[in-house]
């Protein structure tokens, strides 16, 4: 079995490898150009998304207690004689 310390070694040294290797600069680029095309992409966060997603549940509720309110106004119930 191998040494976990060997493995941790070994990842080491290939990080530093890679991070001076071109591959880093690739890796940045690349990174970059995602950041680029999502930004172009007009993309929201989760986080606002659930926002705006509560913000328009309670809209609509107060749209429908509006839509009862003017329907109670407009038809009165009707008066006995």
């Amino acid at each position: 079995m191998l040494d976990p310390r060997i493995l941790e070694e070994i990842g080491q040294r290939l990080g530093s490898i890679i991070a001076a290797s071109p591959a880093a600069d690739i890796e940045r680029n690349a990174r970059a150009l995602l950041a680029s095309v999502f930004a172009k992409l007009d993309l929201v966060s989760r986080e606002e998304f659930d926002i705006q997603t509560q913000v328009l549940q309670r809209t609509r509720e107060k749209l429908k207690a509006l839509e009862e309110r003017l329907e109670r106004l407009e038809n009165p119930p009707a008066q006995p004689d």
